[in-house]
């Protein structure tokens, strides 16, 4: 049997596995499916259709499943999924998706999200990255894997961010980010590569310098978007092990439509 506290309101057609713990006053609604070892804290409101995995920690006072906040949102049956092993902290908000986009608010695996976060709809947010307190993704904004997200930092709708960047703190993110790059301010700036990131997630030095060479395409040489592309695509002809991050980069950058930073 699942462990709930006897103050907790779980609706009927909520789903919950059999080591899903839930603390006082929690409200559970329909349509909720919380998978196993998850444990939902004190006061927290869970909205369905909203799918959360196994291992989960959500601490007090969180709102995850409610509707958009969008303004064309009609109570259309949107979803938010929330991966395996995330910690979510005190009073994040994470909302559902809309029809205007693919419907679902996505969390993937392993996130740090600290208090105060806000996920709004459509949102797609990948593996293992970390969100400090208070930072703010606007509707439709991607997040890509072991991204770090300063405290206070706010992300305009429909911006992309690539994996393994860092955000600084309290910036203002309009444009999209480009993979491995450190940005902060407002406006946004360029401050080099996440180089000491990259080192602790077991990148060869090899590969470093290489991530260090797209760096300088992009920003150091005075080079137009075309041209960088250009020599990006000519380093995994020349560095076989770089293959795999050039195709990270060229993908996110063919893929921007807001612009990137720069």
């Amino acid at each position: 049997m699942a462990k709930i506290h006897p103050t907790a309101m779980i609706d009927p057609k909520a789903e919950l596995a059999a080591s899903v713990e839930i603390g006082p006053y929690a409200v559970i609604g329909a349509g909720v499916r919380i998978g196993e070892g998850t444990t939902v804290g004190a006061h927290c409101t869970v909205e369905g259709p909203t799918t959360i995995g196994r291992d989960n920690r959500i601490y007090q006072f969180a709102s995850l499943g409610a509707a958009p906040q969008d303004m064309k949102y009609r109570g259309e049956p949107t979803e938010l999924h929330i991966g395996d092993r995330n910690t979510i902290r005190e009073f994040c908000t994470f909302n559902r998706g809309t029809t205007q986009d693919a419907g679902v608010t996505r969390v993937g695996d392993d996130n740090w999200v600290m208090a105060y976060v806000h996920v709004a709809h459509d949102v797609q947010v990948g593996n293992r990255t970390i969100l400090a307190n208070n930072a703010t993704l606007a509707g439709h904004v991607h997040v890509g894997d072991w991204v770090i997200v300063g405290g206070l930092t706010g992300v305009h709708q429909f911006t992309k961010i690539g994996s393994h960047a860092m955000i600084g703190f309290a910036s203002h993110v309009s444009q999209d980010v480009p993979p491995f790059m450190m940005v902060s301010g407002n406006p946004l700036g360029v401050h080099g590569f996440n180089i000491e990131g990259l080192r602790r997630r077991g990148f060869s030095a090899e590969r470093i310098a290489q991530v260090k060479q797209m760096h300088r395409l992009l920003y150091r040489k005075g080079l137009t978007l075309e041209e960088a592309k250009a020599g990006i695509a000519a380093i995994a002809h020349e560095h076989a092990e770089a293959k795999v991050d050039v195709d990270l980069m060229l993908g996110f950058l063919a893929a921007s439509t807001r612009g990137i930073a720069r």
